[in-house]
């Protein structure tokens, strides 16, 4: 299914033209308009599915599979010095269009880019008050 109103559906569908770096039958993977780095690049799905909660189990298999290729093309041939891959579910973790997309980043030292989290420092009791919380809904 594609959603008429989904920018992405129309670029992984080619709609709108991108830079393609990647395209078979279920996907097609663009360099993003604003890289965090030179090669950023987005795995989109053909089909529409709003995140990862939506995507089939054999369809997110396949997306990861496909980014690992990609990823392994992009860090090899513009010489990165490492390789970041995100993948945001919702406003709140970043998700601006709510297509499910993957994010290959190259990284390079010294690229000034700053993808992480402050750790934070919980208590055994807070860890396991916490695996107690997400078994006991599983």
């Amino acid at each position: 299914m594609k959603d008429d109103n989904c920018i992405f559906c129309k670029i992984a569908n080619g709609v709108i033209p991108s830079k393609t770096v990647y395209e078979d039958e279920n996907f097609r993977i663009i360099l993003d308009l604003g890289p965090a780095a030179k090669g950023h690049a987005l795995v989109l799905p053909k089909e529409h599915y709003a995140n990862l909660f939506d995507l089939p189990e054999d369809v997110a298999a396949a997306a990861f599979v496909t980014a690992k290729k990609a990823a392994g093309m992009i860090y090899k041939n513009l010489g990165a010095d490492g390789l970041n891959i995100v993948q945001n579910n919702g406003a709140a973790a970043g998700q601006t269009v709510p297509h499910f997309h993957i994010h290959i980043i190259p990284r390079y030292e010294n690229d000034g880019q700053k993808i992480g989290w402050v750790p934070g420092n919980p208590s055994d009791e807070e860890l396991s008050g916490t695996l107690s919380e997400i078994l006991a809904k599983a």
